[in-house]
C-alpha cells in the first residue's frame, strides 16, 4: 500500500524539499499550510520545484488542537514531520511569546494529536543547533549540552526535549534531527545566506552597490537542504527512533561565505560589503560546528553538497530571479 507522510511546514524550504523526496519514493503528501484572510496559501517552493499539483495541502495551524486531532484522524498518515515554526532567529526577540507558542507549544499540539489518533505513525521533530548556543564543546554532539542563546532556541528546546519524553513515555516512534544551518535557493531572503547571494545578484546586475551585514565572524557549519531532508527521512526510517545531528563536520565565517559568493560573479568582497551595527544579535552564536558521526554510523548519511557548490547554484539562481 502506498504510505502517507503528513508534513506541517510544507511551503518553506525544507518541506518543499521533503514532499519531493517523499514524492519521488511514491509517497501519498499531505502538507499543513496556515492560510491568512489577506492571501491564499503561499505555493512558491512547491512550483518551483514543479510538484504543486502533486502535494494535498490541508488548511491547518500548529496552534489549532483540535484542527490538528480532525487531520490526524482523515489522513492517519504513516509517517508525520513536524517542520513548521517561527524559525528567524532575529524576529524571536521582537517576538518571543509567539515564537514560544508555534515552535514550542505547536510541537506539543502536534505530538498529542499523533498520541491520540495515530500513535502507531512515526514522527520527525525537526530540532536546531541554535539550542547550542554558547557552546560548551568545540564540535557538538547528540550529547553535548544545550545552552540556547535567543528565544527561538529555547523553544525548540522546549519541542525537542518533548519530543524525547513522548518517546519515553508512550513509546511513540519520535526522533528528532539536530539540524545545523542548511540552505538553498529556497531559503528566505531574511537568512544571512540568500541575503548574500540575493545581494550579490543585486550588486553584479547593477541593481544595488552595498551590501549590509551584521556579524560577519561568526561561523556557522552549512549544507544543503536537499541532504538534510534525506536525513530526516533515514532517521524515521530507523526499528528505533533516536535523536542525530545532521551537520558537515565543517565550520566557515560568514565572511568567507560572502567571500565565495562575490568571486563567483567576479567582484570584490571589500568593494561592496558594509558592516551594519544595528544588524548584530543582542546575544550572538559564535560558532556552531556539528558532529554527524551517529548519523553516519546508523544509517550511512553523508552530505552530498558542498558549501562551495551550494553558494554557486544559490547565486545563479538569484541571478535569474532577479533577470525576470
Amino acid at each position: 500500500m502506498t504510505k502517507k507522510a503528513l508534513v506541517t511546514g510544507i511551503t518553506g524550504q525544507d518541506g518543499a524539499y521533503l514532499a519531493e523526496l517523499l514524492l519521488d519514493k511514491g509517497y501519498e503528501v499531505h502538507g499543513l499550510a496556515r492560510r491568512s484572510s489577506t492571501s491564499d496559501v503561499n505555493l512558491t517552493r512547491l512550483e518551483w520545484l514543479g510538484i504543486e499539483r502533486d502535494v494535498r495541502i490541508v488548511d491547518g495551524d500548529l496552534l489549532d488542537l483540535s484542527g490538528l486531532l480532525r487531520t490526524m484522524r482523515d489522513i492517519a498518515p504513516d509517517e508525520v514531520y513536524n517542520l513548521a515554526a517561527q524559525s528567524f532567529v532575529k524576529s524571536s526577540w521582537q517576538q518571543p511569546i509567539l515564537t514560544g507558542q508555534v515552535t514550542g507549544i505547536g510541537v506539543a499540539n502536534v505530538l498529542e494529536a499523533v498520541r491520540l489518533q495515530k500513535p502507531d505513525a512515526r514522527f520527525y521533530q525537526a530540532s536546531s543547533s541554535e539550542m547550542y548556543g554558547l557552546i560548551q564543546e568545540p564540535m557538538q554532539s547528540e550529547t553535548t549540552p544545550f545552552y540556547p542563546r535567543s528565544p527561538y532556541a529555547v523553544a525548540k528546546l522546549y519541542g525537542h526535549w518533548l519530543t524525547v519524553n513522548y518517546r519515553e513515555s508512550f513509546g511513540l516512534h519520535a526522533s528528532s534531527g539536530i539540524l545545523f544551518n542548511h540552505e538553498s535557493p529556497l531559503r528566505g531572503i531574511e537568512f544571512v545566506t540568500r541575503k548574500v547571494t540575493d545581494g550579490v545578484a543585486r550588486i553584479k546586475l547593477g541593481q544595488a552597490k552595498e551590501l549590509r551585514l551584521g556579524n560577519i565572524d561568526a561561523k556557522r557549519d552549512w549544507g544543503h537542504s536537499k541532504d538534510y531532508v534525506r536525513a530526516m527521512w533515514l532517521m524515521v526510517q530507523q526499528d528505533e527512533a533516536d535523536d542525530y545531528v545532521v551537520a558537515t563536520g565543517r565550520t566557515t565565517t560568514v565572511r568567507e561565505m560572502c567571500r565565495l559568493a562575490f568571486e563567483h560573479v567576479g567582484l570584490n568582497i571589500d568593494d561592496h560589503l558594509v558592516i551594519d551595527a544595528e544588524l548584530f544579535r543582542p546575544a550572538e552564536v559564535e560558532v556552531l560546528l556539528g558532529n554527524p558521526q551517529k548519523a553516519r554510523e546508523k544509517f550511512g548519511w553523508e552530505p552530498k553538497i558542498s558549501l562551495e557548490d551550494m553558494i554557486v547554484e544559490m547565486v545563479e539562481a538569484d541571478l535569474k530571479r532577479l533577470e525576470k
